[in-house]
């Protein structure tokens, strides 16, 4: 059927495939957070950030029914995909994951997934 040659090229195409497939469940099992750094203003456009922070002010865009979310000094933007169902209040405290981008000169975050964002209301604190 397959020459020695052509057999050990196909067993190491499997041994790739399966390291691949292992590597991929074991980084999706990670999550984000631990690539992520702490946001600050010198943060790269694109790259994985995290920030904390009291809720200031929500607001929903004209088109799209995206949400922005504001915090003392930086806004979140949340995609209506990922908005829709999300509650989320003026004084809640927030833990956000996502990419920074900087819009209309000024840095933003860009939430990807629901699983982005930890919300603790502030009756529950």
């Amino acid at each position: 059927m397959f020459e020695h040659q052509e057999r050990t090229a196909f067993l190491i195409l499997i041994g790739v495939a399966v390291a691949v497939t292992a590597a991929h469940l074991v980084l999706a099992s990670l999550g984000k957070q631990p690539f992520a750094r702490a946001f600050s203003n010198n943060s790269a456009d694109g790259e994985l950030v995290v920030t904390e922070g009291v809720v200031g002010q929500i607001s929903i865009t004209q088109n799209g029914g995206h949400l922005t979310i504001y915090l003392e000094n930086l806004s979140i933007f949340v995609p209506a995909q990922v908005a829709e169902g999300l509650q989320v209040q003026k004084g809640d405290l927030i833990r956000a994951y996502g990419v920074v981008q900087t819009y209309h000169g000024k840095k933003e975050i860009i939430l990807g997934s629901k699983d982005d964002i930890r919300i603790m209301p502030a009756a529950s604190r």
